[in-house]
């Protein structure tokens, strides 16, 4: 059974198996790889961004300019990590007009097994204790899984617009 856990160094050697299948540079949303810095190769600097990513919870610290405060997750089973989701607590104009109040992202070897569309039900109550009483989910216009997986938990699509981020189906999910 997959849980979600603060992210940890714990899961160094897998997350890196993971990243190998995704490929050099590719975006990985939920992840916080944004977070990351330029050192994910030695395990100080995985260390490091996992703090940082813990840190971008805590409402008392400031966030940079054009960040918001959220809490990351990681999807694992046993001792693989599968992917990566996430709750942004507020919504800037950029995640109003594309990127949402919750992003995941599923390792390639890992997808077509549910592992999304649990993830999203599971997070749901986080973003109710969060205060949140409805959360908006964006995908790519053609990614039709993610689009499935946001329906599957209740997302109900309010248009399809070009973004910043490309264009975008965007969902709201009443909590």
């Amino acid at each position: 059974m997959p849980k979600l856990i603060e992210p940890t160094a714990r899961f160094l050697d897998s997350w890196m198996e993971a990243r190998e299948e995704w490929g050099p540079d590719a975006h990985q949303d939920g992840s916080g790889l944004r977070l990351a810095g330029t050192d994910l190769d030695s395990l100080s600097g995985f260390e490091d961004w996992v703090r940082r990513l813990r840190e971008q919870s805590d409402r008392s610290l400031p966030m940079p300019e054009g960040s918001v405060h959220a809490t990351h997750l990681w999807i694992v089973e046993d001792d693989t990590y599968l992917g990566a989701i996430d709750v942004r607590h507020y919504l800037n104009a950029l995640l109003l007009e594309g990127g949402g109040n919750i992003g995941y992202s599923i390792r390639p070897s890992a997808r077509r097994r549910g592992h999304a569309t649990w993830a999203l039900g599971s997070v749901l109550p986080e973003a109710r204790r969060l205060g949140l009483d409805r959360v908006l989910l964006t995908c790519d216009d053609g990614n039709i899984p993610s689009a499935r997986t946001i329906e599957a938990n209740g997302g109900v699509l309010e248009d399809v617009r070009t973004t910043p981020l490309g264009v975008k189906r965007r969902y709201w999910i009443t909590l």
